[in-house]
């Protein structure tokens, strides 16, 4: 697999969740959604997972954007936050009710450590993805010649600081948070030694 099979799905969500995180996001963290996307469907091949390539991509461009200053939630994870906007969004491009919920419960699951893919292959995908990109979890899962791609094609940039400044700020005003569990769990540190940062 190199990046040239990574197809980006051609439907008017796919294009407008682009837009979304283009608009919303910093380079930095619009470039993760793009590598947390390729890195997904290398699992999916990686564990013999089908999984529906808009829904999940719709996902991996929107998972993050509870973390936006202008969609930010004072009292829910931010996974909660970006799953009620994510469901906005979708009634939006026209999807129906359950495809909605869908799409919010996948950003939801992943924060989780572990998500079944036969309940959820797409929150697995996402889960797993997310993980890889964020600190290295299971990152030889994907060949070395394909991080090699996806890396020059989405560099990490400034990553590490604004992810973990976002996460310091969500655990300092909602400590009971994922993404306080995650600095708790030294998030600073995993995140530093991430070694896709050394390829």
């Amino acid at each position: 697999m190199d990046l040239t099979s990574i197809a980006l799905p051609d439907s008017p969500a796919a294009g407008h969740a682009v837009e979304v995180a283009t608009t919303y996001s910093s380079p930095a963290m619009l470039n993760h959604s793009m590598r947390v996307y390729a890195w997904a469907v290398a699992l999916g091949a990686v564990h013999h997972v089908e999984f529906d390539a808009e829904l999940l991509f719709v996902a991996a461009m929107l998972h993050d954007v509870g973390l936006v200053a202008e969609f930010d939630s004072h009292t829910r994870p931010f996974e909660v936050a970006g799953g009620h906007v994510a469901w906005v969004f979708a009634a939006g491009a026209g999807w129906p009710a359950a495809r909605r919920t869908r799409l919010a419960e996948v950003i939801v699951r992943h924060m989780l450590a572990e998500v079944d893919p036969a309940e959820d292959p797409e929150g697995f995908l996402l889960s797993r993805a997310a993980a890889l990109d964020i600190a290295g979890r299971d990152v030889t899962d994907v060949p070395a010649g394909l991080r090699g791609e996806v890396l020059a094609r989405y560099p990490r940039l400034t990553l590490v600081d604004e992810f973990l400044r976002c996460f310091h700020d969500q655990a300092a005003r909602k400590p009971e948070s994922t993404a306080g569990a995650a600095i708790r769990n030294d998030l600073d540190t995993r995140m530093r030694r991430n070694p896709l940062d050394q390829d």
